[in-house]
């Protein structure tokens, strides 16, 4: 996005620098650059005395940050009933068909099976 706050040298204001589109039948050829404050048109991009943003110093670096806390192992989740080939979800209830009971998708039992790969198309029947 193109810097749009301007220190105007002509009314000398804190202002907004407007851009409005010149046309030549229904073809851009180019823009008007005016000040929001006094209504003065720059001649061009490079007379526009744009206001700079002061750099704030860097409190923080990178040293600073504390390392990536990584909560689980690589397969340590992969036994969940999520992702079990026997949990059922609908609207309503998460259920096990193996121990035919309510869960949760965080549980875990002694008989899990992994689930195979869905399809896209395993979801539309």
């Amino acid at each position: 996005m193109k810097t749009v706050e301007i220190i105007c040298g002509n009314c000398g204001a804190d202002a907004l620098l407007t851009r409005e589109p010149i046309y030549e039948g229904f073809s851009k050829i180019g823009e008007k650059l005016i000040c929001s404050a006094c209504g003065f048109e720059f001649p061009s991009e490079a007379d526009v005395p744009f206001k700079h943003k002061k750099t704030e110093p860097a409190i923080f670096t990178d040293a600073d940050r504390p390392e990536t806390v990584k909560i689980f192992e690589e397969d340590e989740n992969a036994a969940l009933c999520r992702y079990c080939a026997n949990y059922i979800v609908n609207p309503f209830t998460q259920f096990c068909s193996v121990h035919k009971k309510e869960v949760e998708s965080t549980d875990t039992c002694p008989q899990f099976e992994k689930a195979q790969a869905k399809k896209a198309s395993d979801d539309l029947f």
